[in-house]
């Protein structure tokens, strides 16, 4: 058996960060039209409520367009239509032009075998169908509404995510399965709408048959990884199962689609077998070069979303420690990973003190065998300052002594 091609480590990861926008220069114009493009090229952007600094989706966008702002995301979202929030691993923003590959989810949240629906039927007892045609009742006859606009029937204190109210657990459930649509967030809060209302071009699409479906959640989950295992394929998109996945990889890889490669870790564990398109080493040749700056990534941002993959490619081990101990934290309960060019360099612990308008950088930790050079630290300065700005932060406070990580 012929030995498997070796894709270099820095291939590897040059592929993945031009397949989520990371190469691309982030001086260019921020436009809807450059951002929707720039999602449909990502696959989506993740989703998620905590704001010490930014949220998850406008950070992740701003990392690639120094010109991002809120306000661009918001209208394709909400005037023009042009993107929807569902799941993929997470909750996630997806072009609208996908919306016939959600379909096959939206059906999975019906079945009452599923955990969600056990959930449903457990918390919206002792008539969760009545619950849920009172609530499309009411959206119908009176257009977008909020969980708020619902009264509480217990009397007892909310505790929290899933101490949901009936009504708003039907109101989840209506979105899952793709009755409901999220038409806007009021502080952060959904907004729901009928589908067919809010999205009717695209509302009544078929669905697309499982041949489709597979080749569509594979071909695209592998474009956007460059290099990825079975297992990474499958959960990009989270839309079919791993079974149909290996399938696929083994269907293509016979066909000559894709071809089974080796990545070298780097940091130091043995190559991991793959696969990547045929023609790999032209797409990788195409391929511009990282830009020599410094950015300050988001927590959530997609190619540091699977740590195990981050620590293989570019040796940069990361934990999310917002949901650890205080007095168990390594670094802090919302680090962030610095990128120069196309290598991690360090993290920072930062917060948007709101109240006085600055974003306040408590400490800066670089990792084993980066030296803090005077070039480095005004490139850390620079970055911090544009990320200040863009989050509309009008002054930014660096520490004025530096850590380094434990190697």
């Amino acid at each position: 058996m012929p030995a498997r091609p070796l894709l270099p480590v820095e291939v590897a990861r040059k592929m993945l960060l031009g397949g989520q926008g990371l190469l691309a220069d982030p001086a260019r114009r921020a436009t809807k039209a450059s951002v929707l493009r720039q999602i449909e090229a990502m696959g989506f952007v993740q989703v998620d409520s905590i704001n010490i600094v930014e949220r998850a989706h406008h950070h992740i966008l701003a990392s690639r367009f120094d010109g991002y702002r809120p306000a661009l995301l918001t209208r394709l979202v909400e005037r023009d239509r042009s993107l929807f929030e569902h799941w993929t691993h997470d909750a996630s923003i997806i072009p609208v032009a996908w919306f016939a590959h959600w379909k096959p989810r939206f059906a999975s949240y019906h079945r009452p075998d599923r955990p969600w629906g056990r959930w449903l039927a457990r918390r919206t007892k002792p008539r969760p169908r009545e619950v849920i045609a009172q609530v499309r009742s009411r959206i119908e006859r009176e257009g977008p509404l909020m969980s708020r606009d619902f009264e509480h029937a217990s009397p007892r204190k909310n505790q929290g995510w899933w101490d949901w109210k009936p009504q708003k657990q039907a109101l989840e459930f209506l979105w899952r399965t793709g009755e409901l649509s999220i038409a806007k967030r009021v502080s952060f809060a959904k907004v729901y709408d009928l589908t067919e209302r809010w999205l009717p071009e695209v509302a009544s699409v078929a669905t697309p048959a499982p041949e489709a479906q597979l080749d569509w959640a594979c071909r695209n989950g592998l474009e956007r990884l460059g290099f990825a295992t079975a297992s990474e394929i499958q959960h990009f998109f989270d839309a079919v199962p791993l079974a149909d996945v290996r399938a696929w990889c083994r269907d293509a890889a016979a066909h000559g689609e894709i071809v089974e490669v080796e990545v070298a870790g780097a940091d130091g564990s043995k190559p991991r077998c793959g696969f990547a398109f045929a023609d790999w080493e032209r797409r990788a040749r195409r391929l511009p070069d990282a830009p020599e700056r410094m950015r300050l990534l988001s927590p959530f941002d997609p190619v540091i979303r699977d740590r195990k993959r981050a620590l293989r490619l570019f040796g940069f081990e990361y934990s999310f420690e917002a949901f650890v101990p205080a007095p168990k934290r390594r670094f802090g309960y919302y680090v962030l990973p610095l990128l120069e060019g196309d290598r991690f360099v360090g993290r920072l612990d930062p917060k948007f003190e709101r109240d006085h308008g600055e974003l306040v950088v408590r400490r800066v930790w670089w990792e084993p065998g980066v030296q803090p050079t005077r070039a480095r630290k005004r490139a850390l300065a620079d970055a911090a300052d544009r990320f200040a700005e863009q989050i509309g932060a009008e002054t930014c406070r660096l520490p004025a002594v530096s850590s380094r990580t434990e190697s």
